[in-house]
């Protein structure tokens, strides 16, 4: 698996489509990222999963609120 690539997400701000790089080397990671065009915190849930090869990006507002 490489550890490191690139991902295209939709801001779930205001919709426009940026690149965020990812980097698997450390494993599972929670993160932020602020979208270039409007400035907002974008916030970013990595899950590696080394038994199958893959890496699941989960992306929210970080204002939905779970209860």
């Amino acid at each position: 698996m490489h550890k490191y690539s690139n991902q295209n997400i939709s801001c779930p701000h205001c919709g426009h489509v940026i690149r965020i790089p990812l980097d698997a080397s450390a494993g599972s990671q929670e993160f932020y990222d602020d979208c270039s065009i409007c400035c907002n915190p974008i916030h970013l849930t990595m899950e590696v999963d080394e038994l199958h090869k893959t890496i699941n990006l989960f992306v929210d507002a970080d204002d939905e609120q779970i209860f």
